[in-house]
């Protein structure tokens, strides 16, 4: 698959079967955005997406995940509306809040708090998936194949014109992508599609 981590799969249906007798519609909630998310995943064959396309594929994934952890989980979501119709590979934002999840909330006790926002900075669109991580990371550290594959992809989209980086600073890791806004006449066909 080519942005859908295939970790996300087992886990995801372990969060449905646990909610199956509690919350039946909950669990029923779970599938439908799995499902959606490995439909995309499957027939996806563009070169690109939108950030608005990829915010919702984004938060489908947190709604899986947030039935998963539930209160340990607190996304926060600031979306500059003049943003959602930069280009981006399909799937490149999917794997950036999986891994958040995975390296923020799945190691801590207490969670992880993570913030997915853009915003517009001249003609670049700059967005930014930043997460709490506890204090020792021990073994949940990963060997960076998931952001090694977003940056290449970035690469091939944006060639100079896009950058992905990453830092850990404070306890809060943050990945980075900036790429060009469209022009206003692309701007208004993706509105008009949204």
């Amino acid at each position: 698959m080519t942005g859908v981590q295939t970790c996300a799969l087992p886990i995801s249906l372990n969060t449905a079967i646990a909610l199956v007798r509690s919350e039946p519609g909950r669990a029923e909630r779970v599938l439908e955005d799995l499902a959606d998310l490995f439909r995309h995943a499957l027939t996806e064959s563009r070169d690109s997406a939108t950030l608005a396309q990829e915010v919702e594929l984004a938060r489908r994934y947190l709604d899986i995940e947030q039935a998963r952890f539930g209160p340990r989980l607190r996304v926060q979501w600031s979306i500059d509306p003049r943003t959602l119709a930069a280009r981006l590979p399909p799937l490149i934002l999917q794997p950036l809040v999986e891994n958040a999840v995975k390296h923020g909330a799945e190691p801590s006790p207490d969670g992880a708090q993570v913030r997915i926002s853009s915003q517009l900075r001249g003609h670049m669109a700059l967005i930014k998936v930043t997460n709490t991580v506890p204090p020792v990371q021990g073994s949940s550290k990963g060997h960076g194949i998931a952001l090694g594959n977003v940056r290449d992809r970035l690469k091939l989209l944006h060639d100079l014109e896009g950058s992905f980086r990453t830092a850990l600073a404070n306890g809060i890791y943050q990945a980075r992508l900036q790429v060009p806004k469209l022009n206003r006449s692309e701007e208004r066909r993706v509105g008009e599609r949204v």
